[in-house]
């Protein structure tokens, strides 16, 4: 490979594990009929004037597979709490008692499930594409350095499959999440 060029790929590595991160951030998100903390992630609630994540002001627990509970801190908070979940979409009526709230997570029906498969799936294009996006900056680094005659039309066949197959891992690393979640969501 020429002296001249060197394409950054630790830098679009980064790129795409980021992309792979909010994937995983994502699919966290995702209701599968077992209770996990990480569902109340994007739950933000109106305290003290500004949008605060909800295990900002509270404890959350999993104190069985079935229901999540949050102690909330500040007992003037707790309907702010209720009412950021009810308004989160995650479809989980909450139910309090005192200061701690508590969210029993429902039976998945079929449909629901199917409905959640197919919001996974959306996800995992969304990461497909950044990936994607990823890639074709690489390229066009690749494809500046030719037409500045940084390289040979060798070098640059190689550098364009060293993006291609960096791409194509992360592509099947997005397929495999797909894959085990779609898996975990039709688990009944």
């Amino acid at each position: 490979m020429s002296e001249d060029f060197e394409l950054d790929t630790d830098d679009l590595t980064r790129r795409m594990e980021g992309a792979m991160g909010a994937l995983k951030t994502e699919f966290a998100s995702l209701r599968t009929g077992r209770a996990s903390a990480n569902m109340l992630e994007p739950v933000m609630v109106e305290a003290y004037g500004q949008k605060t994540p909800v295990n900002q002001v509270g404890t959350v627990n999993v104190p069985e597979p079935r229901m999540v509970t949050i102690n909330v801190w500040d007992k003037s908070l707790v309907s702010a709490v209720e009412k950021a979940i009810m308004n989160s979409g995650l479809g989980i009526n909450p139910q309090t008692n005192g200061t701690i709230v508590m969210l029993p997570i429902p039976e998945l029906n079929e449909e629901r499930r199917a409905e959640l498969a197919r919001v996974a799936a959306q996800y995992a294009e969304h990461a497909r594409v950044a990936i994607r996006n990823v890639r074709r900056d690489g390229m066009d680094q690749i494809k500046k350095g030719k037409n500045e005659g940084h390289m040979s039309e060798d070098d640059q066949k190689l550098w364009e499959s060293e993006v291609q197959d960096l791409t194509d891992q992360y592509i099947k690393n997005v397929d495999s999440a797909l894959e085990t979640k779609q898996a975990e969501i039709m688990q009944v």
